[in-house]
């Protein structure tokens, strides 16, 4: 009896960006707001393009405190979902083709806490979630977002999560 021969990894790779973006494409807020996701393998980097809209202070200008939460809040959630999405695709448990028709909760937020570091600018913002933790019913992720320089943080967070109940197959 033989194997099937391996799928091409460019089918691998748009299924799995399909299903980031079915992800991603079932919250209006994140549409709204204009955050984006770069994924490299199972890493991902959230992107905040920058838009009038997010100006809070215009004498400044700076980007609003609440949309820096928010940026922050939702990378650090997708980060989250697409940790257990990424164990559940690489174990063959779940088909990234078939994610659209069954999308997963998403964890909720029981605590967030932000360190405001610095005035995001008026450009471009990007963030990195580290899942801590994560467990059945608890998680904890770390966020931190930055502008030009990596290393020049504007804002960093720690948020704490209940984990949605495993969905039957």
């Amino acid at each position: 009896m033989s194997r099937p021969p391996p799928e091409p990894v460019q089918v691998i790779k748009q299924r799995r960006d399909a299903a980031l973006r079915a992800l991603v494409g079932g919250v209006p807020y994140i549409t709204y707001l204009g955050i984006q996701f770069d994924r490299r393998g199972d890493e991902l980097t959230a992107i905040l393009p920058y838009d009038d809209k997010l100006i809070g202070n215009p004498m400044l200008p700076a980007i609003h405190g609440g949309v820096t939460a928010a940026f922050l809040e939702v990378a650090a959630i997708i980060e989250l979902s697409w940790s257990v999405l990424w164990q559940e695709m690489e174990q063959g448990r779940l088909d990234p083709a078939t994610i659209e028709a069954h999308l997963p909760k998403l964890p909720k937020t029981i605590d967030f806490t932000v360190d405001y570091l610095r005035s995001g600018l008026p450009r471009d913002a990007y963030a990195r979630a580290r899942v801590n933790r994560s467990g059945r019913r608890y998680a904890s992720v770390h966020v931190e977002a930055w502008q030009d320089n990596r290393s020049r943080l504007f804002a960093q967070a720690t948020g704490h999560f209940l984990m949605p109940e495993p969905s039957e197959p």
